[in-house]
């Protein structure tokens, strides 16, 4: 599977537009997720999602493939969606239950899926997006402030309030 993946890579850095949409669709999905889950608006996610493939096409080439492609585009997307996040102070958090597409690229215990939604909303936008990045997408907080722009301390703070809230939710739902 890797070794496809680099190949439709190689052809795709040579204008080969079927394997960059093969590449598409292989990771829209999870991109959408992702977008999803950061800036909690359905319609936004969608829009995010597709500049962040445009994105993709466009930087292919500082794709080393030292890394499988798919995390190189979630660091790219991520990207995206925290720039556009840090442009915009505010935004509204629609219902994440969208089975249009995976809702994450991480396995989940079946029939959380709702409960995961509700609480990811019940956080702060800053708190959310820390949560994301640290827990589900593995970045470090010297990572998450280089992307964001906060500090490391801020970064760590809002980390440890999500966590604080969310055990809050998990104790009062007991």
């Amino acid at each position: 599977m890797l070794d496809e993946e680099l190949q439709l890579v190689s052809r795709s850095k040579n204008g080969d537009q079927s394997a960059y949409e093969s590449l598409y669709r292989a990771n829209i999905g999870k991109v959408y997720a992702l977008c999803l889950r950061l800036c909690g608006q359905k319609e936004l996610a969608e829009d995010l999602a597709q500049e962040s493939f445009i994105r993709a096409w466009q930087k292919l080439d500082s794709f080393r493939g030292d890394a499988k492609f798919s995390s190189w585009l979630f660091r790219l997307t991520s990207n995206v969606v925290i720039g556009h996040l840090r442009k915009h102070s505010k935004w509204q958090v629609d219902s994440l239950d969208d089975h249009e597409y995976e809702q994450s690229a991480v396995n989940r215990p079946f029939g959380l899926q709702e409960e995961i939604d509700q609480a990811l909303r019940c956080l702060s936008d800053t708190a959310r997006v820390v949560l994301i990045m640290y827990e589900y997408l593995g970045y470090q907080h010297n990572e998450i402030s280089e992307i964001t722009g906060m500090a490391i301390g801020t970064s760590k703070t809002h980390l440890h309030r999500a966590r604080t809230t969310l055990r809050a939710q998990a104790e009062q739902q007991l």
